[in-house]
């Protein structure tokens, strides 16, 4: 059931407008007495889940009990980013999610299943796991927050991938992303129905139906000259609240470019991107718009390593962004890369396939010699930032020094393709 909607193709809803639209749900809910919040980590800084998490927690006061960030494999927020993008939250409602421990498996889909949604390409069963927290709770609410937006491996970001990997366990989060990857970036990118969403669809129908999941999911458009402003918001507890969302993201988070870029800069903020596990939104959220011997400057000022977690990270340094047919080579050959698909998936997400040169401009987290034996090109980023400074380039087609560039300020917020390659 849809309990509210509103979107603004080209204006933007205030916080008034949100504030009034959760009011309207909330009513229509009724009252609860348990409630769980489950909204992104600082990776969604700009989801707007701060703001309605805190309105969530006005309306329903001691009731809501718990906050969950639904942080799949990254590492837990800290206490400083819990407190930026979650000011005037009490600290102790904030849980940290097990995804190795701390998960219950709540049922199986089919290998056959899956085998005929990939095309082929992969055989297995997939787990339905969660945090144990929603099973054992006890809540009569459980708030699923979170921004609609162009994904990787699910086509579009959000609805039960919430759930079902950002709560998730290392087996049904490694094997989800191994089997987007197989599949095609370029194939999945910007669509909401998808092998793994597909997949994902399979298990909340049969194993989450039991449980009082609401979605409330925003759409946000990056590219505005003044920041971030919010564009849709659409609550409810069926698939009509996500295919809404993603109708309308699909509308303003997508740059169609009628011609490949040569040369391409992207910003990661360092509050948001400290790992290429992140940063390579910068890669594939704009490589179907790279031409083919282009160049795509990195400026990741912030970048201290390669993965969110010890074992992943050891595998990026271990065997780099050598592309798909390497890389399915690789897991092939190597058990541990077996046994870890979602850095195997990464591996592939984070190759250009030699098409164009990724070149990393790296804080002093890592140095020259870590980026380039991971596959990278390195570039000085003091030099790099003084030549393309992020603070007065303005997202879109422009000029340096006689050159022509196209920058990206948050290559989290949209995607971007040349039109003959979507």
């Amino acid at each position: 059931m849809l309990y509210y909607a509103n979107e603004q193709t080209d204006g933007s809803l205030s916080g008034e407008a949100v504030r009034q639209g959760l009011m309207e749900a909330f009513e229509r809910l009724g009252a609860r007495k348990k409630v769980l919040a489950v909204p992104p980590d600082i990776t969604r800084l700009h989801s707007q889940a701060g703001a309605i998490t805190k309105i969530a927690a006005d309306h329903y006061g001691e009731s809501l009990t718990d906050i969950l960030p639904a942080i799949g494999t990254h590492r837990p927020m800290t206490a400083g980013e819990i407190g930026r993008m979650y000011p005037g939250l009490p600290a102790g409602r904030f849980r940290v999610h097990d995804w190795r421990g701390g998960i219950v498996t709540l049922g199986e889909v089919p290998g056959d299943f899956v085998r005929e949604v990939s095309e082929g390409k992969v055989d297995y069963c997939w787990p339905a796991q969660v945090d144990r927290l929603l099973v054992e709770g006890g809540y009569d609410l459980i708030l699923s927050i979170g921004q609609v937006v162009p994904h990787e491996v699910t086509g579009m970001a959000n609805y039960n991938k919430n759930i079902l990997v950002g709560t998730g366990g290392a087996e049904g989060i490694n094997k989800s992303h191994f089997l987007g990857a197989v599949y095609g970036m370029e194939r999945m990118m910007g669509r909401a129905d998808t092998p793994v969403r597909r997949v994902l669809n399979y298990a909340a129908e049969r194993f989450l139906r039991d449980y009082p999941i609401v979605y409330v999911l925003t759409v946000v458009d990056g590219c505005c000259e003044n920041g971030p402003v919010l564009r849709g918001l659409f609550v409810g507890d069926d698939e009509e609240c996500f295919r809404r969302a993603a109708a309308l993201s699909l509308k303003v988070n997508f740059t169609m470019l009628e011609a490949p870029l040569q040369k391409a800069v992207v910003y990661l903020d360092p509050e948001e991107y400290k790992s290429t596990w992140l940063g390579n939104k910068s890669i594939y959220r704009t490589r179907m718009a790279m031409a083919d011997g282009g160049e795509l400057i990195v400026l990741a000022p912030g970048l201290a390593e390669f993965g969110e977690d010890a074992e992943i990270d050891r595998l990026i340094r271990k065997y780099g962004y050598v592309g798909t047919e390497r890389v399915l080579e690789l897991v092939r050959d190597n058990e541990d890369l077996r046994a870890n698909l979602s850095a195997a998936a990464h591996l592939i997400h984070g190759s250009s396939e030699g098409r164009f040169r990724v070149t990393y401009c790296p804080g002093g987290g890592l140095s020259r010699g870590e980026i380039e034996s991971a596959g990278l090109a390195y570039g000085d980023l003091t030099e790099m930032m003084k030549q393309y400074n992020p603070e007065t380039l303005k997202d879109g087609f422009g000029t340096v020094g006689g050159e022509s560039i196209y920058f990206i300020s948050n290559p989290g917020l949209g995607l971007w393709a040349f039109r003959e390659r979507f």
